[in-house]
């Protein structure tokens, strides 16, 4: 299933909407201007097994580019927008791209990238206006609109977001399958039709950056299905509502950060839009405190899913209205790939007892691109078809799954450990934060202590009283070993668009200095 098929049965019908603006791409053209690319990348000598780059920000094209990498048996790899260019210039060589599409709107950025890697030959810019880069629709626009001899699939690599290193790409072997054999769907289409629902009618709401995998890798499937995407440039709280009612929207995929603005939104603001509509609201990418996922029931009823995934498809964990609202807390249960909680010497804990969580499959599904210890390092030490992502959690005896935090980022204070994630979800309940992160700093006598990291609501001053009732909020909430031992203010906290925290840049700073205040 791609565009193709639809472009012959419904040539008229919107495969994507820039909300917004009056921008439609439809099935017709995304099938016709993602060939005239392929065939572009084609006569620029690039073909099956090599990769190309897409470094834009949120825009229709960013469909084109993907599926004339898939349909030509290409890697494509979608990059970070926020990067730095020498940032983006290491996953550009790391990937060994061959070819890159850009957009004006990055120019100051893209501008860079030719003389940082003057080993690839294309360069091309949405809109023009990049020294060093072809027009985009002009150069494309020449080619032909006669698919390839050949056809076959492509897929992506994707690069982890860094939070705890430098990003590596998730790289799985390709099937060697023309794109109109059924086996060669996406690898979503089963989860997308059987756990949500999707289908040909459907309206899909992305209000995320294309770059990140779930929307990317949710967006091109509801595709594949014949559904319409609708996207934005970027996340507004507001805005977002007033999509979901314009559009008719069916679904739509969220992160918890953008259910807390949702929340923060006056009462007006969330009474003033028809969802009738809405039928699956998906969340995932980190996990959404208890209090928060209740509010969102509240205001939208029970149509809110959950899964446990990540870019590696390792595993799948699923969670449905009715299992989450008997088991508030939990990501659900294993769909594919069979759990397994292990301690630090990869020895199964008793049921109830967390631990690192692996994901046991038939055979090993993904590697880390040109890091073979970093692949090896994500395997049980005894079973290589086990596979983690560095989460700790824990399986209650009916098999449902709940995230405890992420390794990386446990606080081990005194030798007790201590997970940042539970005092996060206690602390943003506070009407006066906005945000917050919580980390471990030094501590001479303990080891580690707990700090929070506060972004503050405007208008509210970030002094010490304001700590003080922080501080004594947590207190009611937390046990004390679990109450931070200080606070400290931001402007705004290190946080992607996609939801997900950089924290790890956080602790660097305070264990850099070896400052604990």
């Amino acid at each position: 299933m791609h565009p193709g098929v639809y472009a012959k049965t419904n040539p008229n019908k919107p495969a994507a909407i820039l909300h917004g603006s009056d921008q439609v791409l439809t099935f017709k053209e995304l099938n016709e201007r993602s060939i005239q690319l392929a065939r572009l990348l084609q006569q620029r000598g690039l073909g099956p097994g090599d990769h190309i780059s897409v470094f834009m920000d949120n825009r229709l094209e960013y469909f084109e580019c993907y599926w004339a990498g898939v349909r030509s048996g290409m890697y494509v790899t979608a990059i970070n927008r926020y990067l730095k260019p020498e940032e983006t210039a290491y996953i550009l060589n790391d990937s060994t791209s061959k070819a890159v599409i850009s957009s004006a709107t990055m120019s100051g950025l893209a501008g860079e990238l030719p003389s940082l890697v003057p080993e690839i030959d294309v360069w091309l810019s949405v809109d023009g206006g990049i020294d060093g880069y072809e027009d985009y629709r002009s150069t494309v626009g020449q080619m032909s609109t006669e698919p390839l001899a050949e056809q076959l699939k492509g897929d992506t690599m994707l690069y982890s977001s860094g939070t705890t290193g430098r990003p590596k790409g998730i790289k799985r072997p390709l099937p060697g399958l023309d794109i109109d054999d059924p086996e060669a769907a996406p690898r979503l289409v089963p989860l997308l039709q059987l756990l949500f629902e999707v289908e040909e009618s459907s309206v899909y709401l992305s209000p995320a950056p294309l770059y990140h995998s779930a929307p990317l890798g949710f967006t091109t499937t509801v595709q594949s299905l014949g559904g319409t995407v609708v996207v934005m440039e970027r996340f507004d709280a507001e805005e977002s509502l007033r999509a979901i009612e314009e559009h008719q929207i069916t679904h739509s995929q969220w992160v918890p950060t953008m259910f807390s603005r949702m929340l923060k939104l006056p009462q007006e603001a969330r009474r003033d839009y028809d969802w009738s509509s809405h039928k699956v609201a998906i969340h995932a990418a980190a996990p959404c405190p208890v209090e928060v996922k209740k509010q969102m029931f509240e205001l939208w009823g029970p149509i809110i899913y959950e899964y446990y995934a990540g870019t590696e498809v390792n595993g799948f964990v699923f969670c449905s209205p009715d299992d989450w609202l008997g088991q508030p807390g939990t990501v659900g249960r294993s769909v594919l790939g069979t759990i397994h909680i292990c301690d630090d010497d990869g020895v199964e804990v008793p049921t109830g007892q967390p631990g690192t969580i692996y994901f046991e499959r038939d055979e090993v599904t993904f590697e880390y691109h040109n890091d073979p210890a970093k692949t090896r390092g994500s395997q049980h030490p005894e079973h290589i078809t086990w596979s983690t992502l560095g989460d700790i959690g824990y399986v209650d005896e009916e098999g449902y799954l709940f995230l405890t935090d992420r390794k990386a980022f446990m606080i081990i204070s005194g030798g007790v450990n201590i997970y940042p994630q539970e005092i996060e979800d206690c602390l943003i309940m506070h009407p006066k934060i906005a945000d917050v992160a919580v980390i471990g700093v030094p501590n001479a006598d303990m080891g580690e202590e707990v700090k929070a990291v506060v972004q503050i609501e405007q208008s509210v001053a970030g002094d010490d009283n304001l700590a003080a009732e922080l501080l004594d909020y947590a207190a009611q909430h937390l046990a004390r070993y679990k109450v931070p031992a200080s606070i400290d203010f931001r402007a705004e906290l290190p946080r992607l668009p996609t939801g997900k925290l950089y924290k790890r840049l956080l602790r660097d700073e305070y264990w850099s200095s070896g400052d604990s205040a």
